[in-house]
């Protein structure tokens, strides 16, 4: 991607999520047409599914800005997941949005029947299809066949418990396609974060600015500008580490990818705890009202930095592949080169 077309689709991306009404629950389904009409709901996936051939450092462009935006829909479940997933068992992809999920189902494979609960699925009640990989198969279920009890995350995104008794579509695929699922899931998660936390950032830097204490904006004290200066490294490393492994991924292939994703997702997941709380001590008591804002941002935050593998999960990937290269390979590990 040129920079020219990574501005280009900025631009776009930050107009059509920008222009939206984030103080809503449960599903956008006028930005959901949106995303449909310019291309970007399926961004990754192949032009012969729907997809617009986009590249993993488009989705980081799209994404970072969804997660900046608050925006209200199944980005990262339809394009890099369950589309993906269905693309690779060349199941046939229904129209509207998706969803994964996984979970233990009891399959009967000669009627292509399955039954079971699916806990914490992300926009469940409004998806089109519910992709699930079970073993070596690939499901496809109808939400039309299933019951779906409505749950949320703390940032009141959808993440429902589907109840599964009725008929599937069903299609085997290779083993390591359940590897490449969780990267994926921990890479879309992590560009989401980059945005939201962009999101905290500017919201802090721009209160600090409005709020006068003792006779001068608050933003001119030192403990609050060192207070900013350190959310502002925070957002700065965990950027860098998402759009690295967004370029890692297309370079090399997701599986390849594997350290720098883990290392992507580990480093959001930290610095999502650590500018939420900056975040909220600038803004002091107002921020924590839910007429403010700042709570679209923190609270998506403090969700998505366990969602998708928790900071301790991706560091334990991360440190194993430190003790593996041993300290004669810890250089060229770190830097990507011999």
């Amino acid at each position: 991607m040129s920079s020219m077309a990574g501005d280009a689709l900025a631009e776009l991306a930050d107009e059509v999520f920008g222009s939206r009404d984030t103080r809503g629950v449960g599903f956008d389904a006028d930005l959901w047409a949106t995303l449909e009409h310019t291309g970007l709901a399926r961004l990754t996936l192949p032009g012969d599914v729907g997809g617009s051939d986009g590249a993993f450092a488009d989705a980081a462009v799209v994404l970072a800005a969804a997660g900046a935006h608050a925006a209200r829909v199944p980005l990262v479940e339809t394009d890099l997941l369950a589309g993906w997933l269905l693309q690779a068992a060349q199941i046939e992809l229904p129209d509207g949005p998706l969803t994964l999920a996984s979970g233990d189902l009891d399959i009967a494979r000669t009627v292509r029947r399955a039954a079971g609960e699916l806990h914490r699925v992300p926009w469940a009640r409004a998806a089109a299809g519910i992709a699930v990989l079970a073993g070596d198969q690939v499901l496809l279920i109808d939400p039309a066949d299933v019951t779906v009890v409505e749950g949320a995350n703390l940032a009141e995104e959808p993440r429902d418990t589907v109840v599964v008794d009725g008929p599937v579509t069903a299609s085997s695929v290779e083993e390591h396609v359940g590897a490449q699922l969780r990267l994926r899931a921990a890479l879309g998660r992590s560009l989401l974060l980059v945005g939201a936390l962009r999101a905290a950032l500017a919201a802090s830097v721009r209160y600090a600015g409005e709020r006068v204490q003792f006779g001068r904006p608050i933003g001119r004290f030192q403990a609050v500008q060192q207070s900013l200066a350190l959310a502002a490294a925070e957002v700065a490393a965990a950027s860098a580490a998402a759009e690295a492994a967004a370029r890692a991924a297309d370079a090399e292939g997701v599986l390849t990818a594997e350290l720098p994703i883990a290392m992507a997702k580990a480093r959001t997941s930290e610095a999502a705890g650590a500018v939420a709380r900056i975040a909220h001590q600038v803004h002091g008591a107002i921020g924590f009202t839910r007429e403010h804002d700042l709570r679209l941002a923190t609270t998506r935050l403090w969700a998505w930095r366990d969602e998708d593998g928790s900071e301790a999960q991706w560091h334990e990937v991360v440190g194993a592949a430190a003790l593996a290269a041993g300290a004669d390979g810890l250089w060229p590990l770190i830097t990507g080169r011999p």
